[in-house]
């Protein structure tokens, strides 16, 4: 998270699992997709398409594709459009998991609903 955090930073090379889609919104940086199995094809077109956040690779790499992808992060108008998008969407993540955020939230409906359980199982149990 420190390299991300970085100024000199201006994207992250990822698979696109789901931990490092999160580490990467966490932090602001625009990303380049290289998906390779299961949920992270998603993940990447999902940063691609409608968080608009990303750059997806598909297919044989080639020295050109990877630097057509790079000048569009880093030094294309589109590049610094993700970042700013990619900065919002940070904002938003933060938001959600301060005291009262919807992550909060969720975690504390989730809590109050195994509560419930276990006092309906208790009573259901009682003689």
């Amino acid at each position: 998270m420190e390299v991300l955090r970085h100024p000199a930073v201006g994207g992250f090379w990822s698979h696109c699992g789901w931990n490092s889609t999160l580490e990467s919104i966490g932090e602001g940086v625009p990303m380049i997709c290289r998906p390779f199995t299961g949920d992270q094809r998603v993940n990447a077109r999902y940063l691609e398409t409608v968080w608009r956040i990303g750059v997806q690779l598909e297919g044989e790499l080639e020295k050109g594709t990877v630097e057509r992808a790079v000048k569009r992060l880093i030094m294309d108008e589109e590049g610094a459009e993700m970042r700013k998008r990619a900065m919002k969407l940070k904002e938003k993540l933060e938001a959600s998991v301060r005291s009262g955020g919807s992550s909060c939230k969720s975690l504390a409906d989730f809590a109050n609903s195994l509560k419930m359980k276990n006092s309906m199982q208790q009573q259901s149990d009682s003689p």
